[in-house]
């Protein structure tokens, strides 16, 4: 039978926990972590998003340290609690970001505690804990979590005293910096970050808005950064666009004309930002149709086959060699027919429908082609050099309203 624990120090009712205690309790962390990420979450539905989001992952190793410090403290009294420190004023941050007071975070904590003394009640009868020891485990519990609120509500107060103008110029600079290209100056990052409380993710989603801009900032969740005085405005939302994000962003771009970018690893949000104002620009030149809010991942081949104008005109030179000696009338209907059946692989009669002329014209074209072209009709390689070429005329072509 396991052995009765008392407190070290018996002339004192609530005396320090022993030592041994936090070996016991050290295996019940992993299910004692997942049990309050569960009923946290149920009490507080707005921290379920959050567990959910990019940011995840961080609140739960805050959660994890604030949980493991307690233990090491028991095992050894002069145990660091700088990282617990740290954390814990991130999360005060966090909600003075978020607009909350501090109550529900005080909640969270005082919830998170009476689960871990619910546990600690059934271990203490497997062990056979001692009435004394258990109100000892108590009594620390709430001041540790005395001390957690504490430490959350200096890094709120840090918050609200400062201006918000001041707040959203820094997010302006960390928004810079993100953008600055590679190599990341992760130093200067960081400090922005820390001061900010705006985690690093690790992927991101830049959004191109054209002006003039009609957009309020309490339109956007608190994570997303936006530079809206920028000529060419545009917003960063960490990680990838998920329902909630997309109601979010087509309230919050109600209105006005935005492009998005594709989700990409951090290091290259520059990229992402690029795409979406590609899109922007196709978009006024007509190679894409217009709308409210146009998607870069919808679009991508097109962004791929128009990225290098010089370098089409290069591959074009070079794919129309065999045609650039015919009359302009004769080469524009081969490479028509060309780029059909390509397009198509269909039969005569088909590309004649789609051609608007006779079959038998298709079959006279498409002699005359396999004459021109040989072997460049023929080699794989070739093949889909010559059809991404004409795919690219084509949609350049549109854009700018003229005939192939």
């Amino acid at each position: 039978m396991p052995r009765l624990i008392e407190p070290l120090d018996t002339g004192e009712p609530l005396g320090p926990l022993p030592q041994e205690f936090a070996t016991i309790m050290r295996p019940e962390l992993p299910s004692l972590i997942k049990e309050i990420g569960i009923e946290v979450t149920r009490a507080y539905p707005e921290y379920a998003r959050l567990l959910n989001g990019p940011n995840g992952q961080a609140v739960r190793v805050g959660v994890e340290q604030s949980l493991a410090s307690f233990v090491d403290l028991v095992a050894e009294p002069s145990s660091s609690t700088t990282v617990r420190d740290d954390m814990c004023r991130r999360f005060g941050r966090f909600e003075a970001y978020e607009g909350r007071s501090m109550d529900t975070l005080q909640g969270a904590y005082r919830l998170g505690a009476r689960i871990a003394l619910r546990r600690a009640k059934k271990v203490g009868r497997t062990y056979n804990f001692s009435p004394t020891l258990m109100l000892s485990f108590a009594d620390a519990l709430f001041t540790y979590i005395d001390e957690l609120e504490s430490l959350s509500r200096e890094g709120y107060l840090e918050v609200r005293t400062q201006s918000g103008e001041q707040s959203e110029s820094m997010r302006r600079r960390l928004l810079h910096l993100i953008l600055a290209g590679r190599p990341m100056a992760r130093t200067a990052i960081a400090e922005l970050c820390e001061q900010t409380g705006w985690v690093l993710p690790e992927r991101v989603t830049l959004i191109a808005v054209r002006p003039p801009v009609s957009l309020d900032r309490s339109d956007t969740d608190r994570d997303v950064l936006v530079d809206l005085s920028d000529p060419q405005p545009h917003l960063l939302v960490p990680g990838d666009l998920d329902d909630a994000r997309r109601t979010m962003l087509g309230h919050a771009l109600l209105g006005n004309r935005a492009a998005v970018g594709a989700t990409v690893p951090t290091a290259h949000a520059a990229d992402s930002l690029r795409w979406a104002r590609r899109v922007l620009e196709f978009v006024d030149a007509g190679v894409i149709d217009d709308a409210p809010v146009v998607h870069c991942d919808d679009h991508l081949i097109t962004l791929w086959l128009l990225a290098d104008p010089v370098l089409l005109d290069q591959l074009a030179r070079r794919e129309l060699a065999p045609v650039a000696g015919l009359s302009a009338t004769r080469r524009e209907r081969l490479v028509e027919t060309l780029r059909i059946w390509l397009d198509t692989r269909g039969t005569a009669a088909h590309m004649g429908e789609l051609l608007d002329v006779h079959p038998q014209t298709v079959r006279y074209r498409m002699r005359s082609l396999e004459s021109i072209f040989g072997s460049q009709l023929v080699e794989p390689e070739a093949r889909f050099s010559t059809e991404a070429v004409l795919r690219a005329l084509r949609l350049r072509a549109r854009g700018n309203g003229a005939p192939l």
